[in-house]
């Protein structure tokens, strides 16, 4: 399994990510699809940019009943995209049937990870806001286990849950991790953050990164950068 980097596309409107994709007259990057394009312009924009020879990770985080869970899945099988998630949270018995709705009838299937906990989310918020009170990477790594029971290809977490993460579910068990940040650059609203460096050292097997690269005044040259420092 390559490591790759996924650039989030975190635009509000078809005009805006195309003139950033325009941009790439070499590579093809790898980019993460979010609510807020895919609510602003619908599964079209995914059929678009899959047209222009683009790996998706549609990130809409599924988050429901098991029987809406997996319809919603076989809509989204349709639009061919490489990788597609939902949140843990929402017990084994809602991932097993996510599995079985964006398997196609051939057998195919886009990979499916589940996101344990967000980012943005710290000990102290997890405690008083979610009440659970147990230490946060313990959370990550019990969700971790019951994904991989599910079935799942894998997780999204922190950079700094990765390495653990393989030592609890398998070298095998996907790694999608945000909150990465050039040592140099602003951290912005993420709490559990590290660089493209340090997150291939440690193990992550993608990782997301959408402002160091989208806000920056030479976006593909910083691109290259993130490619050039976790890929090599």
């Amino acid at each position: 399994m390559g490591k790759d980097v996924i650039v989030a596309c975190d635009f509000s409107s078809k005009e805006e990510v195309m003139s950033f994709l325009d941009k790439f007259t070499e590579e093809k990057p790898f980019v993460k699809i979010g609510m807020e394009l895919y609510y602003a312009e619908g599964p079209a924009i995914v059929r678009e940019i899959k047209a222009r020879g683009h790996k998706i990770f549609l990130d809409l985080k599924l988050h429901d009943i098991p029987n809406t869970v997996k319809k919603s899945m076989s809509v989204l099988s349709r639009l061919d995209v490489d990788m597609t998630n939902l949140h843990a949270a929402g017990t084994v018995a809602m991932m097993e049937a996510a599995i079985e709705g964006l398997t196609r009838p051939d057998g195919t299937r886009p990979m499916l990870i589940a996101v344990t906990q967000l980012t943005s989310t710290s000990q102290e918020r997890m405690e008083s806001d979610l009440l659970i009170k147990e230490p946060l990477d313990e959370v990550v790594m019990h969700y971790a286990s019951c994904a991989k029971k599910a079935g799942l290809d894998g997780i999204v977490c922190s950079p700094l849950e990765a390495g653990k993460v393989h030592e609890r579910c398998g070298e095998n068990f996907v790694t999608v991790t945000p909150g990465v940040r050039f040592a140099d650059g602003e951290i912005g609203d993420q709490v559990r953050v590290t660089t493209p460096a340090k997150a291939k050292e440690i193990g992550s097997d993608y990782i997301v990164v959408g402002r160091p690269i989208t806000a920056a005044a030479d976006p593909v040259a910083a691109y290259r950068r993130c490619v050039n420092e976790f890929v090599g």
